[in-house]
């Protein structure tokens, strides 16, 4: 279950107008700060990644399931997006949460490391074109938050 304060976050970025991805980037942080702080660990920065849009699409927040991707991946994306539509019914299952919880215990903390993001992040820009990468830097810049 998400942090209350990162439900918050997340509804204060939606009416701001910002993108589901910056809404759920709030969940991925979240998860990020979790593995580092030792609660649990990851097999890879991209599995922490995927626990965090999980539990975003589950808190509600409007994030469509990946057009590209495995199979199986799309179809519990699709699921979590049809969880965060309903109202919460039943408890989850304290046997399956204590096993998920278990299970990665025993995996690296290291996934969340600066090193390992960042080699993720420039992977990540690799694949994209250049005028692609271009248009999502302007867009930045133009709708960057101001400090005071």
């Amino acid at each position: 279950m998400p942090e209350e304060e990162v439900e918050e976050r997340a509804r204060e970025d939606e009416r701001e107008g910002k993108s589901p991805s910056t809404q759920a980037g709030e969940f991925v942080r979240e998860e990020m700060d979790h593995i580092r702080e030792g609660q649990h660990g990851a097999r890879s920065p991209e599995q922490a990644v995927a626990i965090g849009l999980s539990k975003a699409r589950r808190a509600g927040v409007e994030l469509p399931p990946p057009k590209k991707g495995e199979k199986r991946t799309k179809r519990q994306a699709k699921r979590d997006v049809a969880k965060g539509r309903t109202a919460p019914r039943n408890k989850p299952s304290r046997t399956r949460s204590r096993a998920t919880k278990g299970t990665l215990k025993r995996e690296s903390r290291r996934t969340a490391s600066k090193k390992a993001l960042s080699r993720r992040a420039k992977q990540a820009a690799r694949r994209r074109s250049a005028r692609s990468r271009s248009a999502a830097e302007k867009k930045a810049a133009r709708t960057r938050k101001r400090r005071r």
